[in-house]
């Protein structure tokens, strides 16, 4: 991690090789912060956001049944396809383009499986601390087509499913946007909040800063986030108190 001051504001680099790595054969996953096997105290999440995980699971592989509690958990498909079944009925295919999110609450098990025989699936697993445990499981999935997200930042998720969003029980915001060359966003943060930059494909320049795929960013009374395409990247940025 490499922090950066701008008067009172700092960004934190988190460079994608930094990541802890695990290859299973079957999933090859990149944790940008402490996760089952992979432990550092100084990566341990920031603020309510708790997980990133860069997974690829194999053509025919996956995740068997397991359980969550008291964890909202979004699923970002990058590319391919992820069949998921739950505890609470759910059972569908989610593929390129589709989020898929969980309050894991009193508690709720699933497995996922990429269903393809000869594709693997790169997704995105996001887990966000909830301020409200105990809640009843609940599911969703939504499809946001790359026109939605191109050249904009498209939200998500959000704690009362404005503009469309998924409903998450915290107060963060969850947006994404594909910038082609020459493309440019930006994001004000209102005073008191953070900010995460995950670039999930491509490269970028994120506050002046280049960038390119598994990078990590983090905002600390910065008033504002700007992305800038290099060439096509999709990327994912958390609102966060």
């Amino acid at each position: 991690m490499k922090p950066i001051k701008e008067g009172f504001a700092i960004i934190t680099i988190r460079k994608a090789e930094e990541r802890g790595h695990v290859d299973h054969g079957w999933l090859d996953t990149w944790h940008t912060f402490s996760f089952s096997s992979y432990f550092d105290p100084a990566h341990m999440g920031f603020g309510p956001l708790r997980v990133i995980n860069d997974d690829i699971v194999r053509a025919g592989q996956g995740f068997g049944m397991h359980g969550h509690r008291d964890m909202e958990i979004i699923t970002y498909i990058i590319d391919g396809t992820l069949a998921h079944k739950d505890s609470v009925g759910s059972a569908a295919r989610i593929s390129a383009g589709e989020v898929q999110r969980m309050a894991a609450g009193t508690g709720i098990r699933h497995s996922e499986f990429n269903p393809d025989d000869g594709r693997d699936v790169h997704l995105l697993q996001i887990w966000i601390e909830p301020s409200e445990t105990g809640v009843k499981p609940e599911y969703e999935e939504k499809m946001i087509s790359r026109g939605e997200k191109l050249g904009r930042l498209k939200l998500i998720a959000s704690p009362d499913a404005r503009d469309g969003s998924m409903r998450i029980h915290q107060d963060a915001f969850v947006l994404a946007t594909v910038l082609e060359p020459g493309m440019e966003v930006s994001r004000p943060l209102a005073p008191g909040r953070s900010a995460w930059v995950h670039i999930a494909a491509g490269n970028a320049v994120v506050n002046g800063l280049e960038a390119r795929a598994g990078d990590g960013f983090a905002f600390t009374d910065e008033k504002s986030v700007t992305l800038k395409s290099a060439d096509t990247a999709e990327i994912l940025l958390f609102d966060l108190p």
